[in-house]
This record gives C-alpha cells, structure tokens and sequence, in this order.
C-alpha cells in the first residue's frame, strides 16, 4: 500500500525543521548486516598499495556573489527610514529570487519601533499576494501566540529574504546572503531589544551555525551583524509552519516565547 503523501510531506518537514539536509543514499541500508561484516577479519594490503573505492564526496556550501552583496550593503545604507529602506529593498536586483517567478517584494509589517523583532524564513504563497510577512495560515498562528503572550503591538516582522522561493522551497545562503545587508540596516532602523529567529532557515542564517532548530530553540544567543557595530540577545523557536504540522510542538514554542517575554519585562539592573 502507498504511502500517505501528506504523511510523508509531514515527515519530511520534520527532519528539515530539526537540521537534516541532505541524505546519504536513495535508499534503506542494512546497518546491521554492515556492522557484522565489518567485524569480519580482513586481508592485509601489500605495503605501498592504497585501498581503492571512490571518496565520499564532500559538502560544497554556495557561496554568494559578492558584487550583490555590496550592491545591498550601499542601498541599505542609504535608507534613512523603513519606508526608503522597503523602496530599496523592491529596486534592488542582486537577489535571484525576484527573477524566479515572485510576483513582489515582501518587507516587513509591525511596529516600527518594537522591543522584538520576529525574523522568519522568506515569503510564502499568501505573502507574495498581499505583500507582507506571516499572513497566511502560519502567520495567523504566530499572531494568536504573539497575542497570547501580550506582544501584539511589540513585535516588527520579516524575513532572511524578500522574494517567494519558488515551491516554498527553503532559501539558499546565497540567496540570504543577498539580503542581509537588508535585514541588519532593518534592526539598525528599528532598534529592537531582542530578536526572535522563526525556524531553522533563519536560525542558522542569522547565528550563522549548522546546528538544527530542535537543538537550537529555547536558547539565548548573541547576533552580531557583519561589521560587528550591532550586537543584540537572539531566541531562535520554532517556525509556526512547523507547529502547523506539528501540533504537539507548540508547547516549546509557547516555552520560547515565555522566555522572550520574561527577559522583555525583566527591570533593568540598578546601576
């Protein structure tokens, strides 16, 4: 019998929010069977014979242009507010995903002095029509639980890119890279307090790590924009998507925000 399709989708969103990437081979391996035969003895290779069989490719990170990233920097750096910063972002070219069937710049949506900002993934479908972050089906739930957590006026929204991948397919960190001279001129511009990272896709790109959302969430780190002028308190959580298929998930969620909250509401330190 076939397997459900949604299951499998489900599933596969799963390994993805959690840090795997990439797979080994297309299809199911015997660990066992290769364990017993690696415990059987072996020949000894003749002096100054190698053993042969082909390497293990390795893992080629894409790598941004370079042109592009400096073509964001100098355009973000010439915003002096959100409003020329969302011009800039819509009249800039350096980013492959404006040519890949996106029908519009998505920017951001909030307050524009917020203590948070919420940094998610990139656009989706209902984002790249109304042309703003988390309006869809996941951006109903983030705003339920932002509201819960008594943060529906403290919050300024976006993204690690600008443009709907095309499937809603995960951003690349070159296409990220494009964008983040963007998202830093973004912060410097709101002055957020602290940053909560939606998703793995933003966690490993704002905190620049490899690590997986499920071994990064509920955790403080400290994001520090490229040129080191900016340093602010990040939380990465998991992506409302996720909870969407995950129902069970949202639970740490919540945890997260209640974190963020806390450390929000704390009284400064007397000096």
């Amino acid at each position: 019998m076939p397997a459900d399709p949604r299951a499998v989708e489900s599933l596969l969103a799963f390994w993805v929010e959690a840090g795997v990437d990439v797979a080994y081979a297309d299809a199911p391996v015997d660990r066992m069977a290769l364990g017993l035969e690696a415990l059987k003895p072996k020949p000894v290779a003749a002096p100054g014979l190698a053993p042969t069989g082909a390497a293990r490719p390795a893992l080629v990170r894409e790598l941004a242009d370079p042109g592009a990233v400096a073509a964001a920097h100098d355009a973000a750096a010439g915003a002096e507010d959100l409003t020329q910063l969302a011009a800039a972002i819509a009249a800039f070219d350096g980013c492959e995903l404006k040519r890949q069937g996106a029908r519009q710049a998505v920017f951001a949506r909030g307050a524009p002095d917020a203590p948070v900002m919420v940094i998610g993934e990139g656009p989706g479908a209902d984002e790249d029509v109304q042309g703003a972050p988390f309006v869809g089906r996941a951006g109903k739930l983030l705003d339920k639980m932002l509201a819960a957590a008594g943060l529906t006026d403290r919050v300024f929204i976006t993204n690690t890119v600008f443009w709907r991948p095309p499937g809603n397919r995960t951003p690349t960190p070159a296409e990220q890279a494009a964008c983040a001279p963007f998202v830093e001129r973004a912060i410097a511009l709101v002055r957020p307090r602290l940053l909560l990272l939606a998703g793995g896709a933003s966690a490993k790109h704002m905190l620049q790590t490899s690590d997986g959302i499920l071994a990064l969430r509920g955790r403080w780190f400290e994001w520090r924009s490229a040129d080191g002028g900016l340093e602010l308190p990040a939380l990465p959580t998991l992506h409302p998507a996720f909870l969407l298929r995950q129902p069970a998930a949202k639970k740490k969620a919540w945890e997260d925000l209640l974190k963020l909250t806390e450390r929000l509401d704390r009284p400064p330190r007397p000096t």
